[in-house]
């Protein structure tokens, strides 16, 4: 869920400050092929790794013992691996690579609960996330929100969420942008179905890349 939080949010915000609302309706665009991996980009991965295995042994040996979970975690984005992500919406990424910085918090009891309740609500922690942007001919841009998830679990699986934006810090034209996009999803909840796909994935397959860390 490391990963996928920071990708549902960091680029969903990019893309929507992009493109504006009307992107939120755009197909979901396809996974790229398996790239190779810089010596930065594995770092990064290595570096989310510890958090990855707290988050997935809470979910999956529902051990009540230990800490609330805290991370703060780097995650990184090509140029091109963002104009795929956007293309579907026939727009181009103006900019260059993004760079996200975002706090973790997770109450070890809402992850235990969430797969074994019957029924569950997680309101989540307000999460903080600072991102830099690349220009070519500008300085970086830098770019601070903050969102509190609230996730429906049902039988151990998130069947609705929604993200509640809440502040930024930005530059005025990609605030504005920003601004408009996250208030739109704040009231029509369009990035509901990215969120829940994510949150899933990450417990039923990305976990299994951890197992034998946290069983």
């Amino acid at each position: 869920m490391i990963k996928d939080i920071v990708r549902a949010t960091c680029i969903a915000v990019m893309f929507l400050a992009a493109a504006g609302p009307a992107m939120a309706q755009a197909p979901k665009p396809a996974e790229p092929a398996l790239e190779v991996l810089t010596p930065a980009e594995l770092a990064e991965r290595e570096g989310r790794k510890a958090c990855k295995v707290e988050i997935c042994s809470a979910f999956h040996l529902r051990k009540h013992e230990g800490p609330d979970i805290t991370c703060n975690v780097l995650k990184s984005w090509r140029k091109e691996q963002l104009q795929r992500m956007i293309e579907r919406a026939k727009v181009s990424w103006p900019w260059g690579p993004v760079k996200c910085v975002a706090d973790i918090k997770l109450k070890r009891a809402d992850l235990i609960k969430a797969m074994g309740d019957k029924s569950y609500v997680a309101q989540l922690d307000t999460h903080q996330v600072t991102c830099e942007n690349d220009r070519d001919k500008e300085a970086p841009a830098k770019i601070t929100f903050a969102f509190a998830p609230k996730v429906t679990f049902e039988g151990g699986k998130a069947t609705k969420a929604s993200l509640n934006w809440g502040t930024i810090d930005a530059p005025a034209l990609v605030k504005g942008a920003m601004w408009t996009a996250t208030a739109t999803d704040n009231t029509f909840n369009v990035l509901q179905s990215t969120l829940v796909d994510d949150i899933n994935a990450f417990i039923a397959e990305k976990c299994l890349e951890v197992k034998e860390e946290w069983k």
